[in-house]
């Protein structure tokens, strides 16, 4: 438990990106308060203040004011704070270097070292991670949900042109734009998003009812939890049961969604997680 303001957070986001969904979990199930800012996805002077132009970034204040980018870093990061006392926050984010690296395409992005990591000394390791197989499934599975989890949902929310259109109505509903700039969004938006989402078809190299490797992937994950545990992480969500259920989470009211209940084995452990996660927000 942190003393009442000792941690002041806004979080940037787009309220329908899966990584800023992730960071939302991660933040409402350990009971921190938050303020949001939606950030318009066309002109986003929102985050003009920050040369990272990516969602979500989330400014911190701990004594000094901070600014965290990218999802799994900024939940490594206040993670290790809400369980070490030594360390400041700006010292903790220090031990998570952006690195720039070049993708397949030749973009220039950047990539974060180390964050799937908590900093922690060996008595805190020991506290959160009772035996070593316990970290190392917990980082595996968080890396997953980044690397695999997250490039279904846009082949699966805009596979069809009609599947396209109600994801970005959703989309506009939720999200900040103006009247006229949210019409042509709507319509323009989901005709390039059916298109796009082929090309992410094939970049990742899914099959051609893009449904059966959503359903293969929620059963792989189910699986990995088994029959003896609620979560991952047991009797309670660790940071792996967090990320995929923020993940997936951002299908809801869509087909997909709907879909993945009826033919996976997820809705269990899904509900479990809402229920926590609600609790903790009550």
């Amino acid at each position: 438990q942190l003393p009442a303001g000792s941690l002041q957070l806004t979080l940037y986001q787009y309220k329908t990106c899966p990584f800023c969904s992730k960071v939302r979990a991660f933040l409402d199930y350990h009971g921190l308060p938050y303020e949001i800012v939606e950030v318009n996805p066309i002109m986003r002077k929102e985050i003009k203040f920050s040369s990272y132009r990516k969602v979500p970034i989330l400014l911190a204040n701990a004594g000094s004011p901070l600014q965290l980018n990218d999802s799994s870093v900024i939940i490594s990061a206040i993670k290790t704070y809400l369980i070490s006392k030594r360390n400041s926050l700006e010292e903790i984010v220090s031990f998570y270097p952006p690195m720039k690296t070049v993708t397949e395409q030749g973009k220039e992005v950047f990539e974060y070292g180390n964050k799937y990591w908590l900093m922690l000394d060996e008595k805190e390791t020991k506290r959160v991670y009772p035996a070593k197989e316990v970290r190392v499934e917990e980082m595996k599975w968080r890396k997953w949900a980044d690397d695999w989890l997250v490039h279904l949902i846009s082949p699966n929310v805009y596979r069809t042109p009609r599947e396209a259109l109600a994801s970005f109505d959703y989309i506009v509903r939720e999200g900040k734009f103006g009247t006229v700039e949210g019409f042509f969004a709507k319509y323009m938006g989901a005709v390039a998003m059916f298109f796009i989402s082929k090309r992410l078809k094939k970049r990742h190299h899914l099959q051609d009812n893009v449904r059966e490797d959503l359903y293969e992937a929620v059963n792989e994950w189910v699986k990995a939890i088994g029959k003896h545990r609620l979560f991952m992480g047991g009797n309670q969500p660790n940071l792996a049961d967090l990320a995929v259920y923020g993940v997936l989470r951002v299908m809801e009211g869509l087909e997909a969604f709907d879909d993945m209940m009826v033919h996976t084995k997820i809705q269990p452990w899904y509900q479990r997680m809402e229920e926590v996660i609600q609790k903790a927000e009550a």
